[in-house]
């Protein structure tokens, strides 16, 4: 149930986009922006003035925040001030928040005032520059997916290398990588929920028509990428550990690739043709690849390890693989950066600095040691079959609020609400 509206791109201005967004670490979705609801115009008969203030409160805060933020948040700038001395992010945040255990008394066991409010938000990967739908599971939805939308923003502030007080080159703080991958594992987590316990909600028309920024796909994508880059950075900080062994890089490399590869198996058939969506394509690409260059070096390596003919061989024939995969992912990284939204690397650090340093080099050693031992014919043709380990990292457990204290004593039609959790 509930009516829907798509505004097509060319009839208004409510979608700005940045010319350029500055440095990426991370991939952040382009903000969608909600418009303002008139909730006394469609619950003022059914719902006490207290309730009907309160979400119009709430929820103006946000449109006003992600009005005048949104275009500028995903641009790689340190934390903005603002009035009450937080940073935009977390008061956004803090916002959504805040809306959502009051918005979810809409939806309570199947409560009928769902259907009554019209939510607007504007899109960034979709065609349509708008969507409206008469179904408060769709604004839960699109919160979560804010919510998520801002975690990753605050995780590629995190990661984004700063100069270190010994002037040296920038880098990456410790504490910041290991914050990064709790911020990851939380926007995994909001998506996570929005896919299994939000998106059933909505009617089988409904989910047909939610715009690309919010299909099944897409929310799968980014919660498998934020798994990724979390796996990321735990290689990043394995290689700097006297204590890890190859096996376990190699093991976080190759559960690394499942998550890249789930990511880009989800996006594959939809329609993310303009803008934002072109340039998520682009990322789950490049950092599917060089996923590939890290597992197959790190293969190479423990293969290189054994004492046949045929192990070196194989360790040629995977090293050869991590150094097309690494300049492929080169070539991937410079369209992802030309695609609008412009964008810029950030300076290497981490396990890309490592690797891009060592697959060059070792894979030409490697090859010039064998080279007399075996012919090109002898090395495999196809690099050997990366070993599939099971995928460690998981969403944190998010679940939807218990619906706000307010609605306990709330008379919807003359029935008496009764405070309990949202059934999902």
């Amino acid at each position: 149930m509930g009516c829907f509206a798509s505004t097509p791109k060319d009839s208004g201005g409510n979608r700005r986009r940045p010319g350029s967004i500055g440095e990426v670490s991370v991939y952040v979705p382009g903000l969608r922006i909600p418009k303002p609801v008139d909730f006394s115009q469609s619950l003022g008969d059914h719902l006490s003035k207290n309730i009907v203030e309160r979400l119009s409160a709430l929820r103006t805060r946000i449109v006003v925040m992600a009005s005048q933020e949104g275009p500028t948040i995903t641009r790689t700038k340190k934390k903005s001030a603002t009035q009450h001395g937080g940073s935009t992010l977390a008061d956004l945040q803090q916002a959504l928040e805040d809306y959502l255990p009051v918005l979810l008394g809409l939806v309570k066991d199947g409560c009928h005032l769902q259907y009554k409010v019209q939510f607007v938000w504007v899109n960034q990967e979709d065609d349509a520059e708008e969507t409206a739908m008469s179904n408060a599971w769709y604004e839960v939805l699109s919160v979560l997916h804010l919510m998520a939308t801002l975690s990753l923003s605050q995780a590629n502030l995190l990661l984004l290398p700063r100069t270190s007080a010994d002037g040296y080159q920038p880098k990456v703080s410790e504490e910041s990588r290991r914050a990064s991958v709790d911020i990851f594992l939380k926007a995994a987590g909001y998506l996570d929920c929005a896919v299994r316990h939000v998106l059933p909600q909505l009617p089988a028309e409904l989910r047909r028509n939610l715009p690309v920024d919010l299909a099944e796909g897409v929310l799968r994508a980014l919660c498998l990428q934020a798994l990724g880059q979390g796996v990321d950075i735990q290689l990043g900080m394995a290689i700097d550990s006297t204590k890890a062994t190859l096996a376990v890089k190699r093991r976080l490399a190759c559960e690394m690739v499942k998550y890249w590869q789930q990511a880009q198996d989800n996006i594959t058939n939809l329609p993310l043709g303009n803008g934002w969506g072109e340039k998520h394509r682009h990322f789950v690409k490049w950092k599917y690849v060089e996923a590939k260059a890290a597992a197959y070096y790190y293969h190479g390596m423990i293969l290189d390890e054994g004492n046949t003919e045929k192990s070196h061989g194989m360790a040629v024939a995977a090293l050869q693989a991590a150094d097309e995969y690494f300049k492929e992912s080169k070539k991937l990284c410079e369209a992802f950066n030309a695609a609008p939204p412009l964008s810029r690397n950030a300076p290497l650090w981490g396990t890309m600095k490592y690797l891009s340093e060592k697959i060059p080099k070792d894979t030409s050693n490697k090859v010039r040691i064998n080279r007399d031992l075996y012919s090109y014919e002898r090395i495999m043709e196809t690099a050997p079959t990366l070993p599939d380990f099971a995928l460690a990292l998981k969403p944190d457990e998010y679940q939807l609020p218990q619906v706000d204290a307010s609605w306990r004593t709330e008379n919807v039609n003359g029935i008496q609400t009764a405070p309990n959790h949202i059934k999902v």
